[in-house]
This record gives structure tokens, C-alpha cells and sequence, in this order.
């Protein structure tokens, strides 16, 4: 360089921009920020919405010069919230309210609904419900209007109404999450454990909301994928079981399990397809500790003939065991001992439930049963006109489902989660009645092992 030509200092700020943009988070900067990745199309560095926080925390404390036009939000008015909360409640809010993250973990009928309400209240945020099913949007509406006095937002197959608070279903949250990321500053995820499943773990990932909420009654997922909920929402901050909620704020309850024996056809076909199973695990050496392991054995079922037949005779054999004829005889008797009562049949098999539903002359509901029936019924089993009725999973979560002071489980999947759904059904308080839940097995078959390891810890 020549001598006498000039030295010339800069002394103008690059000013870092953030905008959102189809998802994600444009960053206009002379460097990488963490969590970015350069993005040569639109020659910026780009930064997922769950990373919001994480990003404008780390540009203040280096005190660096940033422009932010991430967040479209709409005004919202001040929540006036009169609630009433049990201890409990309080507490779990407390230890939620510290980081403002996190999963609630508590059984069905413990008021994790008005939790919900209450800490929207509290923050006072545009807020976005996430819900499983399309029931649960119009109880979630409903609630919302009636505690705080506003109008509520629903997204869903539905119709699509934009609020400062609005309910959504995974589904359209999911489809959504382009359009909805920079609206919201406050996420609640109802029955979170769905949050891990695929796809759905991006409705965190590309919302930029910092206060992240979950509510469940089953944390732990069987794939083990609830560890992720660390990550998208903040894990688990507060848990309380049903034991301690149990005969003061819950019904108090009682398990029976009550053995029966397989037919003599029965248990032939029985050990004849569990059988080919336990051999096939025997000659190939295979030993199955975890879902994962089974979900290993299914994989190789699709390239190992021998390895898919093993597997159909350890259905079969499951089929036999769950839906015993013998069953049916302990199901008249236990329906004999509370007539008058309300009772809720559990079973795993559409068959089985339209096999009971026509020897017991017990209204039935599945998947298949259409929306206007379904609420019939259960406005009729609410109303006492039916006294018992029967299902197949789809009352186990995301729908309103009156009191009953009996559960029957006839076949189950096997899973914890289920079990406590089941036994959450019967648990709402009910002044001078012990709730019961029975489970009815099949002797000498795994159904044995499956229940023992399903109680345990719930």
C-alpha cells in the first residue's frame, strides 16, 4: 500500500436484522449466531423458531445492535381469571411459573384444564392451545369462554378463526405452523405425550413462542420418545399420582383381577400358535426386553417369511387369550354385582366389543361409530338412561366421558398409559363411592405377564 494514501476506519454499525419467514427465522448478520445455518438462496443465515429465545438472549448479553420484525402478534385484553385451585394446583403452577417451561404431569380428573386457563390467565399472552382430538377443541372453547370472558379462536378441519387465544388441533397446528409460528408467545400442548410423535414434534419446532406448556396424565411414552419433550417444550417440572389425589380430591378406587380359564378349544389353539412364536425366538436366539426390540422383529417380518409367520401365530394366540369366551361368563357376573351402576367395558377388538354389546344389549362405540351417535350415547349414559356401555380404545383420552364408578378391562394393549387412562375414567369424585376397576385375564397365557407389568406403576 502506498504511504501517503489514507487509512479509513469504518465506524458504522451492521445492524443484525430478524424477520420470520415460512417457518423459520431469516438472520441478517455479518456472522453466524448460534443455531443458524446459512441459507444461500436468500443469502442470510436462517434459524429455526424454537430458537427465538435462545437467539435474542444471546444478541443482548453480547450487546450487539439487533433489529427484531419476528413476532406478529395481536392485542390481547387483560384476563380477568377467578379460580379456585386445590393445593396441588397451585403448586404445579409454581414450579411451572419458575422457567416457564415444562410438562404437568397429572391424573384424568385433577383439573389440568383449568391449570391451563389459569396460567394463560396469569401470563396474559396471545396463546395457542394444541389439542389431539376435535372434541377436546370445542371443551377447551368452551371452558376458555366460560373462565375468561373472551371470545376463543379455533383451528381445525372445521373452520380456521384466528384469536389472541385460539385452540387447534396436531393436525392443523401441524399443517398450520407457517402461518400460526410468529403469532403466539405462550404454547400449551394438551395431552403432550403426543408432542414426540413425527410430524408433530415440528409444531415446536416452528413456533417461536418462549413459554411452552404440557399437560398430560401419561408422560412416558412405550418408544421412549418422551425424553425429546426436554427439548421441545422443557420436560417434566411437576408429577403428582393418583394414590395421593385418591379419596380427596379424586374418587378412592380399588383393582380386581379376576383369572379365567380358556376353553379347552381354546387353549389348544392357543398353545399351538404360541408355540411357533416362542420356537421362532428360540431357534433364531432373539430375546425381547424392550418395544424396541419388537419393533426390530417386525421390521425383519418384512424381508423374513419365517419371522412374519412367527409373528401372525403371536397374534393369533393374543387374539384367543383376549377375547376368551370365558370372559364373557366374569363379565355377567361383575355386571350382576353392580347393576344399577355405571359401568364402562374396555376391550381392544372391534369384535369384541360388538360381541358384548349384542349378548349384554349395551350400546357400543369405536372408530367407526359416527360423531351424532357417539354423543348420544354418552349424553344418555351421563343422563343414567344407560347404565353401561362398551368401547374400544376411543374413550380413552380427548373425550368427555360422564362418571362411572366401574371399569372392565377385557383386553388391553399392554402399555401403562393405557391402564391409567382406563382407570381415570372411573376416578372423578363421586361423595360415598369406591370406584372399582376390574381386569379380567386368561389364565397360563402371556396376558398374565402384560397385566402384572401394566399395574406396575400405575
Amino acid at each position: 500500500m502506498d504511504a501517503w494514501l489514507p487509512i479509513i476506519i469504518s465506524t458504522k454499525v451492521k445492524v443484525i436484522k430478524l424477520s420470520y419467514e415460512k417457518g423459520t427465522i431469516m438472520v441478517k448478520s455479518y456472522f453466524k449466531l448460534p443455531h443458524t445455518v446459512w441459507d444461500i438462496r436468500s443469502n442470510s443465515y436462517r434459524c429455526l423458531p424454537i430458537f427465538y429465545k435462545d437467539l435474542i438472549d444471546y444478541l443482548k448479553l453480547s450487546g450487539l445492535e439487533y433489529k427484531d420484525n419476528v413476532l406478529d402478534l395481536m392485542p390481547i385484553q387483560n384476563l380477568a381469571c377467578n379460580l379456585t385451585l386445590h393445593d396441588y394446583q397451585k403448586d404445579a403452577i409454581d414450579k411451572w411459573i419458575q422457567t416457564k417451561r415444562g410438562a404437568l404431569v397429572l391424573p384424568t380428573g385433577a383439573g389440568k384444564t383449568l391449570i391451563g386457563i389459569k396460567v394463560i390467565s396469569v401470563l396474559n399472552v396471545p396463546t395457542l392451545i394444541v389439542v389431539p382430538t376435535l372434541e377436546l377443541v370445542h371443551q377447551w372453547e368452551k371452558e376458555l369462554q366460560n373462565k375468561l370472558g373472551i371470545e376463543i379462536g379455533t383451528y381445525s378441519g372445521e373452520k380456521h378463526i384466528l384469536k389472541p387465544v385460539t385452540v387447534a388441533t396436531y393436525d392443523t397446528a401441524y399443517l398450520r405452523a407457517e402461518e400460526l409460528g410468529n403469532r403466539f408467545l405462550l404454547l400449551v400442548f394438551d395431552e403432550v405425550h403426543h408432542l414426540p410423535s413425527p410430524g408433530y414434534a415440528n409444531i415446536a419446532e416452528m413456533f417461536v413462542a418462549p413459554f411452552r406448556l404440557g399437560l398430560t396424565a401419561t408422560y412416558e411414552r412405550e418408544d421412549g420418545s418422551h425424553k425429546d419433550l426436554e427439548g421441545l417444550i422443557g420436560g417434566k417440572v411437576y408429577e403428582i399420582g393418583i394414590d395421593k389425589l385418591s379419596g380427596i380430591h379424586l374418587a378412592a378406587y380399588t383393582t380386581k383381577k379376576i383369572v379365567t380359564d380358556l376353553t379347552a378349544d381354546e387353549r389348544h389353539e392357543y398353545e399351538k400358535y404360541h408355540a411357533i412364536f416362542s420356537n421362532f425366538l428360540k431357534k433364531k436366539k432373539i430375546i425381547l426386553k424392550s418395544p424396541a426390540d419388537f419393533k426390530l422383529l417386525v421390521m425383519r417380518s418384512g424381508r423374513d417369511a419365517s419371522a412374519r409367520a412367527a409373528l401372525l401365530a403371536r397374534n393369533k394366540a393374543r387374539q384367543i387369550a383376549l377375547n376368551s369366551k370365558s370372559k364373557l361368563n366374569a363379565l355377567s357376573e361383575i355386571l350382576d354385582n353392580h347393576f344399577g351402576e355405571r359401568v364402562i367395558i374396555f376391550t381392544e377388538h372391534n369384535s369384541l366389543v360388538y360381541a358384548i354389546s349384542k349378548k349384554f344389549l349395551v350400546p357400543a362405540i369405536t372408530h367407526t361409530t359416527q360423531k351424532e351417535e357417539r354423543v348420544e350415547i354418552l349424553n344418555n349414559f351421563r343422563a343414567g338412561k344407560y347404565k353401561v356401555i362398551v368401547t374400544s380404545k376411543v374413550l380413552e383420552e380427548g373425550i368427555d366421558v360422564p362418571e362411572a364408578s366401574v371399569g372392565v378391562i377385557l383386553s388391553g394393549s399392554g402399555s401403562k398409559r393405557e391402564y391409567k387412562q382406563r382407570l381415570g375414567r372411573i376416578l372423578r369424585k363421586k361423595e360415598g363411592k369406591l370406584a372399582v376397576l376390574y381386569e379380567i385375564v386368561s389364565k397360563k397365557t402371556t396376558e398374565i405377564a402384560i397385566s402384572r407389568k401394566r399395574r406396575h406403576g400405575s
